[in-house]
């Protein structure tokens, strides 16, 4: 099926602009000798830099920009020293997550033959899971609204059944869509502390009410420090898994560490009718300007990207091509000749980004 997908672009701060330019460009080629699809881009500005210089972080006409797309590429935001009046960090991307109910986070962890881990993994043994994080509420429901007083401090966890529900439906959907392509085993786990806290009883209960209706696919659970030591002692045993918000910020930064440190690290953010795709590490404000920063998380993001819009456009054109971009970008990462600074290699970032594209154009 053809289409015609329009793509809003949020350029980020610090290292942001510098690393969505080539993604762009590697996008448009791939765009242009496509005769299935065509991606048109709109800038949506935003972010720290943005409202140093106009005082509003995220303009009405972005959002709107955003909420019309058909899908949202958004580079690395914030800067440490650009802060609201109240010292809380300027975040547009968690602003987008609220607003557009982007309850789900997608996190994959590869790590392929040949890719540098610090893990000394055993012979014939590859990681590739996906953590799923509940995006938009659990401990970061409060947040910058937790109550001080002179001797405690308190944040509420909030964990409610409507996006809990869909949150479980999305992994369980995703786990059978991996098993298909043959990327997964057909097996997901509930990553909670049950035995502890009542919410996350409640939470376990209704991923195993979800479970039920997916008789295919095997189901299990585990506490959440239980998960932290398997990921490192036996990481290729995972396929998917889900947890709450705070729980997947940590274990997404363990996942990155796997795969040798969040420049490698993608990730998505995705609702019924939304998804934002964004590398997981920060701006670097401290390299900005030099051309040293690595491209390939903002890379592996908008191959994240193509996936999805094919897959929810049924479009296997999209669907092939996300594919093909995520493979180039590992093969350069295995090859090791274009490695940037992060990687112990020597590249720029145009370097190794016009090394995936040379990868692209021959596959």
């Amino acid at each position: 099926m053809t289409g015609k997908f329009e793509i809003a672009v949020f350029q980020g701060d610090g290292i942001g602009p510098e690393i969505m330019a080539p993604t762009i460009e590697i996008l448009r080629q791939m765009s242009d000798a496509s005769p299935d699809y065509d991606l048109t881009f709109t800038n949506a500005p935003a972010g720290a830099a943005h409202y140093a210089q106009t005082g509003d972080s995220f303009p009405d006409m972005s959002m709107e920009i955003a909420r019309s797309a058909d899908a949202i590429l958004l580079s690395a935001m914030g800067l440490p020293d650009v802060r609201y009046e109240d010292g809380t960090e300027i975040s547009p991307q968690i602003d987008l997550r609220k607003k557009l109910g982007l309850f789900a986070g997608v996190r994959p962890v590869r790590v392929q033959a040949g890719q540098s881990t610090p893990l000394a993994l055993p012979p014939g043994k590859e990681i590739d899971f996906v953590l799923v994080r509940e995006s938009t509420e659990g401990l970061f429901h409060t947040q910058g609204c937790g109550e001080v007083l002179e001797n405690e401090a308190r944040e509420t966890l909030l964990i409610t059944r409507d996006v809990s529900e869909k949150l479980f439906k999305f992994t369980f959907d995703l786990a059978e869509e991996r098993r298909k392509q043959g990327k997964g085993k057909g097996h997901v786990t509930c990553v909670d502390k049950a035995n502890v806290f009542r919410a996350f009883a409640f939470f376990r209960d209704m991923f195993d009410a979800e479970a039920k209706q997916h008789p295919q696919l095997e189901a299990n659970h585990a506490y959440v420090d239980a998960t932290a030591l398997w990921m490192v002692q036996k990481p290729w045993e995972f396929d998917v898994l889900v947890t709450e918000n705070m729980f997947g910020d940590i274990l997404s930064d363990l996942g990155a560490g796997l795969m040798g440190g969040l420049g490698l690290a993608p990730s998505a953010d995705i609702g019924l009718n939304h998804a934002v795709f964004q590398p997981c590490h920060g701006s670097a404000p401290d390299i900005a300007g030099q051309g040293i920063a690595n491209p390939f998380a903002m890379i592996l993001s908008a191959a994240m990207m193509l996936e999805w819009l094919g897959s929810r456009n049924d479009n296997d054109a999209l669907i092939s091509d996300g594919s093909r971009l995520q493979n180039a970008v590992e093969k350069v990462i295995s090859d090791g000749n274009s490695l940037t600074r992060d990687l112990g290699g020597e590249a720029g970032t145009e370097a190794a980004a016009s090394s995936v594209l040379q990868e692209v154009l021959v596959a």
